[in-house]
C-alpha cells in the first residue's frame, strides 16, 4: 500500500503537469489520475473514450 505523504506528493507532481497541459483531453486525465491519487481510488467511473469503446467491443481473448 501507498504512504499517505507519497500519494500526496504524486498527486501535486500531476496536477502541475494537468496544469502545463495544452491537450484538454490530457489535462483532463491527469486531473483524474491526481484525484484518485488524492481520494485513495476512483469513485465514480469516467466516460469511456472513443479508444476505450474500440476495444471494449472487440470483446475479451477467450471470446475470440
Amino acid at each position: 500500500m501507498l504512504s499517505e505523504q507519497f500519494k500526496k506528493q504524486r498527486a501535486q507532481a500531476v496536477r502541475e503537469l494537468a496544469d502545463k497541459a495544452a491537450d484538454p483531453f490530457i489535462k483532463n486525465r491527469l486531473q483524474d489520475l491526481a484525484a484518485r491519487y488524492e481520494d485513495g481510488g476512483r469513485k465514480t467511473p469516467t466516460s469511456l473514450t472513443p479508444v476505450d469503446l474500440k476495444f471494449e467491443s472487440r470483446g475479451t481473448s477467450s471470446e475470440r
